[in-house]
This record gives structure tokens, sequence and C-alpha cells, in this order.
């Protein structure tokens, strides 16, 4: 059970500790602060993931072999709420928003069932495929150093550390079998991290001065505060995220020859809701399924919920020892960068390998697809521009909206996916029954 289950945290670590490391610098925290934001990001993983595979009563949890932990999903948006935001209010305004996502996911998970017509792959396969494409700026600046400010950045010794890194990833992909294969990002992070030594690119500050045992505390980054736009934002990840869980759900019981119905997906829904409100409270993001361990119950078809629920022990065992949270600190950021290019374009795929289960030769999802993807990729392609001062060189595309309007739009992932949603609308919903043949009406619903 062991063994099984550690390659449930294999296949998730990066993923689990990938939103609080983004949003950390985001939010400007120090070094001590953001290893407080990894651990409660691990507790609440574990926890949420104990609920969800051993339940409660008819209450919470699908009791299916289903990892719960916090989305980069939501990086994009939250990165746009907290540039719209100054000093100690971008962390708490964030996890405001985050919140009321939760509640709102309590309150219509019991109906999501009826609403999920609204997400088909074309809608889900550009909104995965925007995570992956939009956060791709993130590993880059990592693998330039991480900041203008540092001494260093986008020397060759970073961009060599970096390419290195990914290199290693990609051979151990290739000539790695079974488990050696499975956390090939986690043992090309520990490589990278021993061949920076010697460069003197490891920084031991915040591994040694971090507590070896500290509870993440309620309210620790201040209280949550609540803004309209960063509100609106939040809830659209979480609709994408409820409809990528109940997918998963979908998933999970093929695998395990258990048909998943209405209920079971409810309870799965409603620990989303709880998880994520909760969560709130301690700096965790919005949770949700991660498909990595999906795919990791298919591959070793090792289809028990115990051993996920110890993969979950184990988490919140890693979430309540800040020391081995800080470990992760210890990986420079060139290494973080090679192990980010290889996440994030992950998630692209992931995307892509949506849109790819639909007619690509019908001109209406053409248009789906492409509009939106248009429209998520602006935010890149017109950014606001800073010098290393931290002083607006060339302003973005959209720096003269109102802020609630930069929020939305300003995440290539909100923009894309109100895109993606509006257009299927269009084209499928609004005179669809009057423009279609009975049969083809009924193959749509």
């Amino acid at each position: 059970m062991v063994p099984a289950a550690l390659q449930h945290i294999a296949a998730m670590y990066a993923g689990v500790v990938a939103p609080p490391l983004i949003v950390g610098p985001a939010c400007g925290l120090n070094a001590r602060d953001e290893t407080f934001l990894i651990a409660a990001s691990l507790l609440v993983a574990g926890a949420a993931t104990l609920l969800q595979t051993l339940g409660v009563k008819n209450l919470v949890g699908n009791r299916l072999p289903f990892v719960n932990a916090a989305s980069s999903a939501g990086i994009g948006p939250m990165l746009a709420i907290a540039e719209q935001n100054h000093g100690d209010h971008r962390l708490p305004s964030i996890l405001g928003a985050v919140m009321i996502a939760g509640a709102f996911c309590l309150l219509v998970g019991p109906f999501f069932g009826r609403l999920m017509r609204f997400f088909p792959h074309q809608v889900i396969g550009v909104v995965i495929t925007l995570i992956g494409v939009t956060l791709m700026p993130v590993p880059v600046e990592w693998a330039r150093g991480g900041s203008a400010t540092v001494p260093g950045f986008n020397s060759l010794s970073n961009l060599g550390l970096a390419a290195f890194t990914l290199i290693v990833i990609v051979t151990m992909q290739r000539f790695f079998t079974g488990f050696l294969k499975q956390i090939a990002l986690l043992l090309g992070m520990v490589i990278g991290t021993l061949a920076a030594i010697p460069l003197g690119k490891v920084d031991t500050h915040s591994f040694a001065t971090a507590a070896t045992f500290a509870v993440p505390t309620p309210f620790r980054f201040g209280t949550p505060e609540f803004q309209p736009a960063a509100i609106v934002s939040m809830i659209i990840v979480m609709l994408v995220l409820m409809t990528e869980s109940s997918a998963g759900m979908l998933a999970i019981g093929e695998i395990c020859d258990r048909p998943v119905d209405r209920a079971t997906i409810t309870r799965g829904l409603r620990t989303d809701g709880v998880a994520t409100f909760l969560g709130s409270m301690f700096g965790s993001c919005a949770t949700s399924a991660f498909a990595q361990n999906v795919g990791v119950v298919s591959l070793t078809r090792v289809r028990s919920r115990y051993v996920v629920a110890t993969a979950g022990a184990v988490l919140v065992a890693l979430g309540v020892f800040p020391k081995l949270g800080a470990a992760v600190s210890l990986v420079p950021m060139p290494v973080l960068g090679g192990a980010g290019i290889v996440l994030f374009g992950t998630i692209a795929v992931s995307g892509i390998r949506s849109l790819v289960k639909i007619n690509l030769d019908d001109a209406p999802n053409i248009v789906i697809i492409a509009v939106s993807l248009a429209i998520g990729v602006i935010p890149l392609a017109a950014p606001d521009v800073y010098d290393a001062h931290g002083h607006l060189v060339t302003p973005g595309i959209y720096h003269d909206f109102p802020s609630w309007a930069q929020t939305i739009l300003g995440s290539g992932i909100s923009a894309g996916a109100l895109t993606a949603v509006a257009l299927n609308l269009l084209f499928h919903h609004v005179g669809a029954r009057r423009r279609r043949s009975p049969e083809q009406a009924a193959l749509l619903q």
C-alpha cells in the first residue's frame, strides 16, 4: 500500500506546490511565509483526498481512488487579482475570491449535472489548453532566474541549468520505466539541484530557518477581502474545475468498473466545495481532481481507494512539517523553470487531447476554438511591460480598461473561457432546435 501511495505523491507533488510557488512571490511573500503557503496547500490536499476517498455518510466523498488538491487552473486569475491590488491586500483578495468560489461550488454542485451540457469538450479543451499556454511565461521567467532584480538574471548559467534539467527529465521519460518514469519530474529536479550546488545557486536559508513542526493556522495571511471582479473570475475557474472533477469521476468509475451516478458526482463536488471554502482560510487555492492521478490508477491498475487515502495521509504529514515543505525552496529557480516547461506543457497537451475528441471538420467548432484561443492569448501578446525598477514601460492592451475588466480580460484563461461558453451557446444552443433535425438535437443533448 505504501509504495503504491508514494506513486500518487510522486505524480502530484509538483502540481500541488506549483500554485503557492507562483502566487506567493506575486503577492510579495517572503520565504518563510511562502513555506507556510506550501504547507497549507499540502495539508488541504491531504484532508480533501481523505474526505473524498473515505467519505462521511451520504454527505461528502465519492469513495473512489480520487485525489483532490489545489489546481493550477486558478493561477492565471489569481495573478491578475494580485496585480490589481497592492501590498497586504493581494493575498486576502485572492483568498476571499476563492472562499466565495467554494461556497458557489457547494450551492451549485447538486445541480451541476444539468449544467454540464454547457461545458462540452470544445469549452473544456480550450480552457485547459489556455491554462498551459498562458502559464508558459512563468517557467520561462524561472529559467532566467526568477526576477530581473536577482543577480545573474538571464545569464547563460541559469539558462543552461534549466536546459540541463529539461534534458534530464526528457531522457528519463524516454529510457526509464515503471515507478522511475512516473517520478521523472521529481528526479530531474533533484539532479538539477545537485548540479546547481557547485554553481552556488542553492539557497539553504529558508530550509535552515523553517520550523520542524507547525500546524497551519487560519487567517494567517489576513482577513479575506471580497472584490466583485475577483470573485467573478474565480467562479469561472470553479465552474471549469467542477467540470474537470465530474469528468475525472466518470473516468475513475470506468477504470474501477463502478458506474458513477449523479449522487456520486454531487458528493464529490460537495467535497471540492468544502475543501475550497475551508482551505481558503489557511491559504490554499481552489481544489479539484488531479488528472495525473487518474492516469496513475489507470496505468498501475491499483484501484483501491485506501491506497489513495494513504497518499492523503502522507500529504497531511507533509503539511504539518514545514521543514519538509521548505525542502522545495532548495530547488533553484532555473531548475524549477526546466521542470515547469514540462509541467505546464503537459497541461496544454491535456487540453489538446480533449479537443481532438470533437469533430474538427465542423465549422462552428472551428470558430469556437479559434476565437476563444485567440482571445485567451491576447494578454500574452500585449501585456503591461515594466522595467527592473517596476516602472511601466509599455502599457498592455487592457491597461486603460476598468479594474474589474482588467481582472477578467487580463487573465487569458478567464477571457478564453467566457468566450468559449458564449460561442458554444450561440452556435449550439440559441435557436439550435429550430435549425436541427430531431435526430441531431437528440445527439447534441
